[in-house]
Parts: structure tokens; sequence; C-alpha cells
């Protein structure tokens, strides 16, 4: 861990030194209110204070914004050549690598944050549980940072910036939808019970619908935080074995 917090501390004032961190800001932020209050009719559903037509839709977001966030993060390093250079400093690869990830998530959690008009909202409205939305936000920041820690991975694959990015949102899409109907039942068709039920455990879409009604189940959080802790491991591994590229 080396290093870690000289390179978090450059990755993420790197974000606010350009117009970066504004943008997608302002995008992330216009999407989610689009989608709640227009996509999901936040006040057209009748006595129920809530904050599910908003968080239904991050998902959806994430599959293209976190891309986004992530895809720079390796690729430019690796197109530039400063990657070389970074990793002849006194930094390890690991801290690098975890240094560039918790800059980018705090990043998307800044932004997450900022939706708070959102949850004041629906507390001036009406009288919600607020254990259970401070916990689907909680869900939200995990699934996040599982989308980010992806991202890095692919990211440190390849030097193409708009590669990565695609690469991203088709692993993160396959992660979705494993749970949905059409997909298990696929699988039900052909494949043994056990199988199915390993492919329906890796949608993102049941792990984050379970924590955003308010149930904290351990398992999730494993689930979340194995994939990070995987992807993460893969993206030291790729550093290091291409360091001499």
């Amino acid at each position: 861990m080396t290093g870690a917090g000289a390179v978090f501390k450059r990755e993420f004032s790197g974000y606010f030194a350009t117009p970066v961190a504004l943008v997608f800001i302002v995008i992330f932020l216009l999407t989610a209110g689009v989608f709640t209050f227009e996509l999901g009719g936040f006040y057209d559903r009748y006595q129920q204070a809530d904050l599910s037509p908003f968080f239904s839709w991050h998902p959806w977001l994430y599959l293209f914004l976190i891309p986004a966030l992530a895809m720079r993060l390796w690729a430019e390093e690796r197109r530039t050549g400063t990657v070389e250079l970074l990793l002849t400093l006194p930094i390890s690869p690991t801290g690098a690598v975890v240094g560039k990830y918790l800059a980018a998530w705090l990043f998307a959690g800044l932004s997450l944050a900022l939706t708070f008009p959102m949850w004041w909202t629906v507390n001036f409205l009406g009288d919600p549980d607020n254990g259970a939305i401070l916990t689907a936000y909680l869900g939200s920041f995990l699934m996040a940072g599982a989308f980010l820690a992806i991202g890095e991975l692919l990211s440190a694959c390849t030097k193409n910036q708009v590669i990565a990015f695609i690469l991203t949102v088709v692993v993160c899409l396959v992660l979705l939808l494993a749970g949905l109907e059409p997909v298990i039942g696929f699988f039900r068709d052909w494949a043994p019970p056990a199988v199915t039920d390993a492919i329906a455990g890796f949608s993102f879409l049941t792990r984050f619908e379970g924590v955003s009604r308010g149930v904290v189940e351990a398992r999730d959080l494993f689930f979340f935080g194995s994939i990070i802790g995987a992807c993460l491991l893969m993206t030291v591994w790729v550093v290091q074995a291409r360091k001499a590229e």
C-alpha cells in the first residue's frame, strides 16, 4: 500500500483541476432528476413517501456514468506513457491501484451525496423511513464501487479509453441482467439448478433491490465487497504484468 495516500490526493485533486468533475456531477444530477420525476413519476405516487423512483434508476445510471469515470484511470496513463514514471516512484503497484480507486470512488460518492435535496424533499412531503433511505444510499454507493472496480480492471487492460468504456458497459450490463427471468429461463432449460442459482446470484439488480428496500444482509455486503476486492487484486496483477510494456 506504499504511496496510496499520495496517489489518492493526486487523482482526487485532478478531477477538479479540469472540467471533468463539473461535467460528471451535472450530468449525474440532471439524469437522476429526469429519471426520478419524469420516468419514475415521483409526484404521481399517491400517499407513498419514499425514494423508490429515485433509487430504482441508479443501476442504469451507473451502467454508463461509472464506466465513463473509470475508463481513464489506467488507459490514459498507459497511452501517454506516464505509467512507467508513476511506477518508478516509491509507490507500490498495490498503492497506485488502491489510491486511484479510492479517489474515483470518493468522487462518485460525492456526486451521490449531492442528491441530498431528494431526501429533504421526501421528508418535506411526508414521513418516510429514513433508515431505509440511508440503507439505500449505502447500497447505491457499494454498487457504484463494484462498477468502478470492474472499470479500473478493464482500463488497466487496454490503452484505449473507448475500448475500456465499452468493455466495462458490456460486463456491467451482463451482471445487471443476470438475475432477470429471461436470462434465468434460458439457462434453466438445460443447465443444472446449481449453475442457474450461481448465475442469478451474480445479479447486481437482485442484490441492490434488497438493500434499497432497507434490508441489509451480510451476503449482499459480502457480494459487493468480493467483487471490489477481486477486481482490485486482478488490477494489481495486470499493472505488474504490463509494467515493462
